[in-house]
């Protein structure tokens, strides 16, 4: 289709209506599924769509969706239910869903024999496609479904819409070649595949000069990343150094990190960049060595506890969280014992804790000894409520402190406040000066002297 008839849709949208079509995207999952969005909607920008956050305002809506947990998968199906009402009050309604549980046949056969409001089906690696379905969509007026078993080429150059003006998502690398046997995300997102550093650094400086002061560096496991430079081949600490060089840039970030890939030369990276962020995601899942192993994650408790005390001993400020699964099959109770003594030892700044669910099609699918679900929520509470009180007592420690604050907006609960992130990525809250703009503060690093401690995030004030 050419480029003519793709704008003639839009066109006569506008014609009609006297205003752009709309756009509503949900996001589910992880910061790569954000960027994803992101690129999406800046491809439909470029076509005349313009963004709305309501969906009752949308006249196109967007699932992308995620397949990591299985409460994830019950929030799409339950919003694709609401989806049909909107298309009974407007045939004209466009719904696409897209992302990792695109990937999976189960879904496709659910979706095409129980979902027929669907109108446009694409996977993970060709997400790039969807506008391009949506103009043969309304060409062809049938359900267009595209999905590739894995990915043909690596696409740079793609627009993005940015949730914010300041910071951006980077991806640097796709796909995961560890096989946890919990995860999906292998046979989703396919094998590793790392980016150019040349396309990365340069994207990063058109970033800057559009006015970005912080990156994210995005990758499923962004230590394995492997670059074919003109020069040879790039390991992650070269590309961190060589983003650090990058003039009106002030802060990097990454995640996620496996423990297996940690390197020394990387744990130093903390100590010599001066706009690496002093802030890891270091998933441990579990503490206990029969689950690790059970889980494929290729590390044990000990090495874990070292990597940790390196960092510690590299930067001591550095700020540290985790990814914890409770009721792995066959974890019993010394096994999760192991993991409140992992937590107390670390004492992590904040967890992102998970109850297991089985994932089809993943090996632990298939292990006989799954744990009751009553026990599995009894040691979930207990786990949490260690990991929250950890939290509180670790931010207890910044009252009284100045911190350099990114501010990225009001804050969610306060209209008169605004909201930021430090350098070790602790959320706090301060209002408005009395007689400034609010909005003028928005994309500066402020001193923000620390006034109150809460357990998942702080309040201060401008110094």
């Amino acid at each position: 289709m050419s480029k003519t008839n793709r704008n003639t849709f839009v066109e006569d949208f506008v014609k009609r209506n006297g205003r752009e079509p709309r756009v509503s995207i949900t996001t589910f999952g992880c910061q790569m599924n954000e960027h994803d969005s992101e690129i999406v909607m800046g491809l439909l920008k470029e076509r005349g769509y313009s963004k709305v956050e309501e969906r009752g305002e949308a006249d196109v809506a967007i699932l992308n969706t995620c397949s990591v947990r299985e409460n994830a998968d019950k929030r799409f199906f339950g919003t694709l239910g609401q989806l049909k009402k909107l298309k009974e009050k407007n045939p004209a309604f466009i719904t696409c869903v897209c992302g990792c549980m695109m990937q999976q046949q189960h879904i496709i056969d659910k979706l095409k024999t129980s979902y027929p409001w669907v109108d446009v089906i694409v996977g993970t690696h060709n997400i790039h496609t969807l506008p391009g379905l949506m103009d043969n969509l309304i060409e062809e007026k049938k359900r267009q479904l595209e999905i590739l078993p894995e990915a043909v080429e690596m696409m740079e150059e793609l627009p993005s819409q940015r949730l914010f003006k300041h910071k951006a998502l980077v991806n640097i690398m796709y796909g995961c070649n560890n096989f946890c046997t919990y995860c999906i995300v292998p046979y989703t997102r396919g094998r590793e595949r790392s980016r150019s550093p040349e396309h990365i650094i340069q994207e990063i400086r058109n970033l800057v000069a559009d006015g970005v002061v912080e990156v994210m560096l995005l990758g499923q496991n962004v230590n394995s990343y492997r670059g074919a430079g003109e020069d040879g081949t790039w390991e992650f600490p070269r590309l961190l150094e060589a983003i650090n060089e990058i003039e009106g840039l002030e802060r990097i970030r990454f995640m996620t990190s496996h423990p297996k890939d940690m390197s020394d030369e990387l744990i130093s990276s903390f100590g010599k960049l001066d706009k690496l962020c002093k802030y890891v995601h270091l998933p441990v899942q579990a503490g206990s060595d029969k689950v690790l192993k059970k889980m494929n994650r290729r590390y044990k408790v000990s090495d874990y506890l070292k990597l940790i005390e390196k960092l510690r001993k590299t930067a001591s400020e550095i700020t540290i969280s985790t990814d914890i699964i409770v009721g792995f099959p066959g974890e019993t109770d010394e096994d999760f014992e192991g993991t409140l003594n992992l937590v107390e030892t670390v004492r992590y700044d904040s967890a992102f804790t998970f109850l297991y669910s089985i994932r089809k099609d993943t090996p632990a699918e298939k292990f006989k000894d799954q744990v009751e679900e009553s026990v599995k929520h009894e040691r979930f509470n207990r786990l949490v409520e260690a990991v929250n009180k950890i939290s509180a007592e670790k931010n207890c420690e910044y009252m009284g402190k100045t911190y350099k604050v990114l501010v990225d907006g009001f804050s969610k609960t306060n209209a008169l406040s605004l909201s930021g992130r430090t350098d070790g990525f602790k959320l706090v809250n301060f209002p408005v000066p009395e007689g400034i703009d609010g909005e003028r503060l928005i994309g500066k690093i402020l001193d923000v002297k620390i006034t109150e401690a809460k357990t998942f995030s702080l309040e201060g004030e401008l110094v």
